[in-house]
């Protein structure tokens, strides 16, 4: 009896030991496993923005290089512009992440600008494409379903002539929505390099179109975007600066180069409340949020957080949906787009595995959460 009694304590002493192992052995694997994610959100702050690893549902719908991104807020759609051979030039999602189609035109070779325009009423889309074939150098108006309606510029042609209209790679188009009127940043690398505001009726209005680097002078416009106090804001890439002017005269009103020393700023869109401007940067792989200025003042550039995505994956052209205020990213190198949604704006948060966040001083944290594509290259028109 004492020898069986003995035999069981001896049993489970062991299986209590090998307990004791086992949960030391995994608290060590898993606090070894968790300061390696930490490597990637070192800042405590508040959060902004949540990466939705979600969306879309299936991601496998992006088969090219992915360049453009436009919401329609009132439709509850997002128009997705990607590049490649044999590809679908268009993909259309709900802003759920379900899938709803492809536009497989003819009519477009490399889609670099997408702008949804007049999304209340009668909506449109508006892509540029800055190709050297048949269809190039063009701005192009579609259906929503993908019906080509118009097209801005001399097909195939390379130019810079007002009568008849001529483009050489434009970048992207801003359509106002209050007004109907037109805004054209012209030059992705080619002769030009103007701002062109046309009235509804295609009629022009004022212009910008030297390139250089003084006053009103651009090299390489990217993006633009027009504000609710008659600004104009003009991604000025290649002189790595945003310049700002007066929607309704044209004159220069301002000029924004101290944020953009190691990377110039390829995108410009407003947040819904008009608070803050949203710049990507592909080549340091940021999209920053900058404070807008009061009216009546530009001032210098503020920088309010810097969201830092993972290498590679080159955000090149964004959106926001005006409704819900979600963050949408077109990711030249990921072949993606992704979409973020708008975090807690108060309370002291560590930022989790899918979050983007400011730091106490202004700092960057990290962005993970769904695993990356990345592309062997990129194409020389960005």
């Amino acid at each position: 009896m004492r020898r069986k009694s003995h035999l069981c304590f001896i049993t489970v002493t062991m299986a209590v030991i090998f307990l004791v192992m086992f949960v030391m052995y995994t608290t060590l694997n898993f606090h070894t496993a968790a300061s390696e994610r930490k490597k990637d959100f070192h800042v405590v702050g508040r959060a902004l923005y949540k990466l939705d690893i979600s969306w879309p549902e299936f991601p496998e719908h992006f088969t090219g290089q992915v360049f453009g991104v436009a919401v329609s807020h009132v439709a509850g759609v997002v128009y997705v512009a990607q590049r490649g051979e044999n590809v679908p030039k268009v993909l259309v999602f709900s802003t759920d992440g379900e899938f709803l189609q492809a536009w497989n035109t003819s009519t477009l070779e490399m889609p670099h600008g997408i702008f949804v325009a007049n999304a209340s009423s009668d909506p449109t889309v508006w892509i540029t494409d800055v190709g050297n074939g048949p269809y190039g150098h063009t701005i192009k108006q579609y259906s929503p379903s993908g019906k080509l309606l118009q097209v801005l510029g001399t097909a195939g042609k390379a130019g810079s002539s007002l009568t008849p209209l001529q483009f050489d790679q434009p970048a992207e188009i801003f359509v106002h929505d209050a007004t109907g009127e037109i805004y054209i940043v012209d030059g992705d690398g080619g002769m030009n390099n103007r701002l062109l505001k046309l009235s509804k009726d295609l009629q022009m209005l004022w212009m910008h179109g030297e390139k250089g680097q003084g006053l009103s002078q651009f090299y390489i416009p990217h993006s633009v975007a027009v504000d609710n106090y008659q600004r104009v804001w003009v991604a000025d890439r290649g002189n790595k600066r945003i310049q700002v002017f007066n929607s309704v005269t044209g004159d220069w009103l301002g000029s924004w180069g101290s944020c953009f020393t190691e990377d110039a700023p390829y995108s410009v869109r407003l947040t819904p409340d008009q608070k803050y401007l949203v710049v990507a940067q592909l080549n340091t792989n940021q999209v920053s949020l900058l404070e807008a200025p009061p009216v009546g003042i530009i001032g210098q550039c503020q920088v309010v957080s810097s969201i830092q995505l993972a290498d590679d994956v080159k955000p090149h052209l964004v959106d926001l949906d005006q409704k819900s205020g979600a963050l949408f990213v077109a990711e030249i190198g990921a072949q993606q787009a992704q979409r973020t949604h708008l975090g807690l704006l108060l309370g002291q948060l560590r930022p989790r595995p899918g979050c983007f966040g400011v730091g106490s001083h202004g700092g960057v944290t990290g962005w993970s959460g769904r695993s990356w594509r990345r592309s062997s290259g990129r194409s020389s028109k960005e």
